[in-house]
């Protein structure tokens, strides 16, 4: 019999596949597959339940990322998917596997980051496993959150005529993970033996850039923004983050939606180092805002009813609308041109 290729389904294709005929036969489980979280019934609050797992050489390179970083990213992408939900981040489980190589200072290291965030946004640490790894660093982090029942928001809630909105800027963390590999290179080059050095060669080119890097390095969840919908009155029809591209996000909410979308080029918010350094390294800085990844922003779609109250939210951006669904997901151009949108983010088992 011939096997099928895991990269020709993709991530979302094989839990897809995996996951197709499974049936919760708990009453307390409400949302299994297919969210940012898993949602259970225990009561007045409900559960909201994420895990992520981060793999060295896949997710992150430690060439350049520092591990307390590290730690405080791979926490606060769990506490992102809570926010996505409209719930709040209670709970974290990590577990490590550990290569020989690490030190106990090293997972100290990783660990001070894992506890900054947790102070940073209130989360206990309760538990986890630790285990020997043969190939490098591994990173598996569960996270658990509540929300009442009226405040959850999922993905398939979007409606024809909706609001299509985002937080904050999309592409920067891209062009920051571009950054820090051309400077690996470079610095990779000039280990070379035989090629000549200065003490100017060896420094990497961040100066006036810092941003970008923190954007990669230190992402945040967009807790603020979540208070700020809250306080102005307005849930959500549908949220999602974006972790692994805008296109790639805005293609889920529409397939469980039902719907289309249109959105549009020149809404789209895009930072200047960003756009800067795009042009430098010869990129189309609306490519990698579209489809990035890693932003861990939030992108929403919220009633048209509700555009009154968005517009005084600092930092919030509409960039489109929700259309019927026979019109399909496209970008409309500065200039006028109508272009399909396509998923072209993150792929873990192609990149």
């Amino acid at each position: 019999m011939q096997k099928t290729e895991i990269a020709s389904l993709g991530e979302f294709g094989l839990i897809k596949q995996l996951t197709k005929d499974l049936k919760p036969v708990q009453p307390s489980t409400r949302k299994g597959v297919g969210d940012d979280c898993a949602v259970m019934d225990f009561g007045a609050k409900k559960v909201l339940m994420t895990t992520d797992m981060l793999l060295e050489g896949i997710h992150f390179n430690l060439e350049y990322v520092p591990l307390k970083h590290l730690g405080y990213k791979a926490a606060v992408v769990n506490f992102s998917d809570i926010y996505a939900m409209n719930g709040t981040p209670t709970q974290i489980t990590v577990s490590l596997g550990i290569s020989r190589r690490f030190s106990v200072e090293d997972i100290e290291e990783l660990y001070a980051g894992i506890r900054l965030a947790c102070e940073r946004y209130n989360v206990d640490l309760v538990g986890g496993d630790t285990c020997a790894s043969m190939t490098g660093l591994t990173i598996s982090i569960t996270c658990l959150g509540i929300a009442a029942a009226k405040d959850i928001v999922y993905r398939n809630g979007a409606k024809i005529n909706d609001l299509i909105c985002v937080s904050g800027n999309l592409g920067t963390a891209y062009m920051g993970l571009q950054l820090l590999e051309r400077e690996r290179r470079v610095l990779d080059m000039q280990s070379v033996p035989n090629t000549p050095t200065t003490q100017a060669d060896v420094l990497p080119a961040f100066e006036g850039r810092e941003y970008l890097l923190e954007r990669q390095l230190k992402p945040e969840a967009r807790r603020d923004m979540i208070e700020a919908l809250r306080k102005a009155g307005v849930k959500p029809t549908a949220m999602m983050d974006i972790s692994d591209g805008l296109s790639s996000e805005l293609m889920h909410i529409c397939s469980q939606s039902g719907v289309g979308c249109c959105i549009y080029e020149d809404k789209l918010p895009i930072d200047y180092q960003a756009a800067a350094l795009a042009e430098e390294m010869n990129l189309n800085i609306v490519t990698c805002a579209l489809n990035g990844g890693e932003d861990y922003e939030l992108l929403f779609t919220c009633s048209l009813d509700d555009y009154e109250k968005l517009i005084p939210i600092d930092d919030l951006y509409i960039i489109g609308h929700i259309t019927k669904p026979e019109y399909g997901l496209n970008l409309i151009g500065r200039n006028g041109e109508e272009l399909a949108l396509k998923a072209q983010g993150w792929n873990a088992f192609e990149n």
